[in-house]
C-alpha cells in the first residue's frame, strides 16, 4: 500500500470528474423527492453502507445497499452513511440514491468532495449530510463547500486530524455563515491506515475549545460491542462504524446499543487524562514516556519521581520480590501528591490476580483514588477482570507477555475489545515480569503494526538509546535492569537510565 493513499484517491478523483462530470456517469434527480432531515441531533451511531476499502480490500462485495440500509435502521442507527468512492471503496451515486428511497432517517454521503458541485448532486440523490475532509480541502475551497451546505440547509460533517486542520475551519467558519456542523476525528490515519483509539479522544477537548458546543463523532476502529462502549463512554455525541456492521449487519443493534447506554467512567477519565498528557508529550517532540516499576521504598519512588517519571508501578504479588507494601503506595500518595499532580503521574497497581489478597488490596486502592490504574499482567489477572462487567468501568490497561505469534492475537483481541494501550513483556519460565530479558525484535515490531508500543523487558541505560531508536515506542517500562538488589532501585542507575532515554531524541 502507498504511503499517502488518500492522495492517489483525490488524484484520481480529479482525473474521474474531468472525464465523467460530478456525476460520475450516473443518473442524476433534476430535483430533491426526500425531506431534510436532521443529522446527529443526539447521541447515536453512524452505520455505513461499505463494500471495500484500500486497507482490508473487499469487506462485503455483495452487499445490497437497500438492504443493508434498512437493518441498519431497525437497529437503532442514528444515520446511515453511504460511501460513494468507486475506486478504493467499490460505492457509487446508485447506493446513495437507493439508500436514501429506503430509509426515514438521515443519510451522509461519505466520500472525498472537494467541489461544491458534488454537494448539490449529493442533495438531488437525497442526503442530509456530507462528509467534508478538512486535509484535503483548502481554505477557499472549504469555504465554499461550506456555504453550498448553508444554501441546500445540509449538514457539514468535517473530519479533522491535524492542528491545521481545527484551524483551516475556524477560520472558514468566519466567512461561511449559518452551516449546522458536526465534526469528526478519525481514529484511523488516513495517511497509512493505522489506528490509535486514543487520537479522537486527543483531539475531542481542542475542537470543545475552539468551536464550542458542536458534536464530534468518534469514526472507524471499532469492531465489537466492547469498544463502542469504550468510544461512548470518552464523550462524543456519535459513533460513525463501518467495517465491523458491513461485514455481519447482524451485530449492528448490539453496536449501537452499546455506544448508546455508554456512561463516563473512571477507566474513561484515564484514558482522557492520559490523552491530555500524550498531546502534550507529542507537540513537544519529547522521548518515550517511562514507567518505574518494581517500587518496594519511598526513597526509589521519590527518585523516580525527581528524575522525570511518568508512571509508578507498584506490584501487588505474593511471590515477587518487588512486592509493595500498602502502607508504601499510601504514603507515596500522600506525601509526593503535590509533585504527582504538578507533572500528571500516574501510580498503577501491578497485579496477576484479582481474586488474591493483594489483588484486593490494589482495586481498593484504586476504588479509593490512592491509585490510578491497574496493570492487569497475564492472563489469569484480565480473565478474572473482564468476567465481571462493573470492572470494565476501573482504569486499567493490560499486560501480554510476547512469546511468539500466538500472543500477537492476544494483542489483537485485546485492542479489538477497545482497549487502547497494551504493555508487552518478555517471560522466563515461571516469571512474567522483572526478567531481564528482552523481546524479539521482530515480535516487537508486529506487536507496533497493531498498536502504539508500550514495551517492558530488560530495558536499561545500556540499550533504551538503540530500543528507541529502532522501535519508536510511546512508553518503556523499566525494572530489574535498575537495580542493586531485586526491589532495590540503584540511584545513579536510575538517573542514568533517563539521560540515555531523553539523549535517544
Amino acid at each position: 500500500m502507498a504511503a499517502d493513499i488518500i492522495s492517489q484517491i483525490v488524484e484520481k478523483r480529479k482525473s474521474d470528474i474531468a472525464q465523467k462530470g460530478f456525476s460520475f456517469g450516473h443518473e442524476i434527480p433534476k430535483e430533491r423527492s426526500r425531506s431534510l432531515h436532521p443529522f446527529l441531533d443526539e447521541k447515536g451511531v453512524i452505520l455505513e453502507v461499505k463494500r471495500a476499502s484500500p486497507s482490508k480490500g473487499d469487506i462485503a462485495p455483495g452487499l445490497d445497499a437497500s438492504a443493508t440500509a434498512s437493518v441498519y435502521e431497525k437497529a437503532g442507527a442514528g444515520a446511515i452513511s453511504v460511501l460513494t468512492e468507486e475506486n478504493f471503496f467499490k460505492g457509487s451515486l446508485d447506493d446513495l440514491k437507493s439508500v436514501c428511497d429506503s430509509v426515514d432517517c438521515a443519510v451522509l454521503r461519505k466520500d472525498f468532495l472537494i467541489y461544491p458541485e458534488e454537494i448539490e448532486i449529493a442533495y438531488k440523490c437525497g442526503a442530509d449530510a456530507v462528509l467534508l475532509i478538512a486535509r484535503i480541502l483548502e481554505k477557499e475551497s472549504l469555504v465554499k463547500m461550506l456555504s453550498k451546505c448553508a444554501a441546500l440547509g445540509m449538514t457539514a460533517f468535517v473530519e479533522l486530524r491535524l492542528e491545521s486542520d481545527l484551524q483551516r475551519l475556524s477560520s472558514a467558519l468566519k466567512e461561511a455563515k449559518g452551516v449546522k456542523i458536526v465534526c469528526g476525528v478519525n481514529s484511523r490515519d488516513l495517511k497509512d491506515f493505522s489506528i490509535d483509539l486514543l487520537s479522537p479522544s486527543v483531539f475531542l477537548p481542542k475542537i470543545k475549545a475552539a468551536l464550542g458546543d458542536v458534536p464530534v463523532v468518534f469514526e472507524s476502529g471499532i469492531r465489537t460491542s466492547d469498544a463502542a462502549g469504550f468510544a461512548g463512554s470518552l464523550g462524543f455525541e456519535g459513533l460513525l462504524l463501518g467495517e465491523a456492521a458491513a461485514r455481519n449487519s447482524l451485530v449492528a443493534k448490539d453496536l449501537v446499543a452499546a455506544f448508546q447506554k455508554a456512561a463516563p467512567s473512571k477507566s474513561a477519565a484515564f484514558w482522557k487524562n492520559y490523552s491530555e498528557k500524550l498531546a502534550g508529550k507529542s507537540a513537544e517532540k519529547k522521548s518515550p514516556f517511562v514507567k518505574i516499576c518494581g517500587l518496594t521504598n519511598f526513597e526509589d519512588a521519590e527518585t523516580a519521581i525527581k528524575c522525570g517519571a511518568d508512571f509508578l508501578g507498584f506490584i501487588f504479588c505474593a511471590s515477587s520480590p518487588r512486592k509493595a507494601d500498602e502502607s508504601l503506595v499510601r504514603r507515596v500518595r500522600s506525601e509526593l501528591s503535590e509533585e504527582l499532580s504538578a507533572n500528571r503521574i500516574f501510580m498503577v497497581g501491578v497485579i496477576t490476580e484479582i481474586s488474591s489478597a493483594e489483588g484486593q488490596t490494589a482495586i481498593a486502592l484504586l476504588k479509593e483514588g490512592v491509585l490510578d490504574a491497574l496493570q492487569l499482567h497475564g492472563e489469569k489477572a484480565q480473565k478474572e477482570f473482564f468476567a465481571d462487567e462493573k470492572n470494565r468501568g476501573l482504569p486499567h490497561y493490560c499486560a501480554v507477555n510476547l512469546c511468539d505469534e500466538s500472543d500477537i492475537e492476544k494483542i489483537k483481541t485485546l485492542f479489538d475489545m477497545g482497549e487502547p494501550r497494551v504493555l508487552i513483556d518478555a517471560k522466563s519460565g515461571e516469571r512474567i515480569g522483572g526478567t531481564g530479558k528482552r523481546i524479539v525484535e521482530s515480535l516487537v515490531h508486529e506487536a507496533g503494526r497493531i498498536i502504539p508500543l508500550w514495551l517492558a523487558g530488560g530495558l536499561g541505560a545500556e540499550n533504551i538509546r538503540e530500543v528507541i531508536v529502532d522501535c519508536r515506542p510511546e512508553l518503556v517500562d523499566a525494572s530489574s535492569l535498575l537495580e542493586s538488589a531485586p526491589g532495590k532501585k540503584d540511584h545513579d542507575k536510575l538517573r542514568h537510565f533517563f539521560s540515555e532515554t531523553c539523549g535517544a531524541v
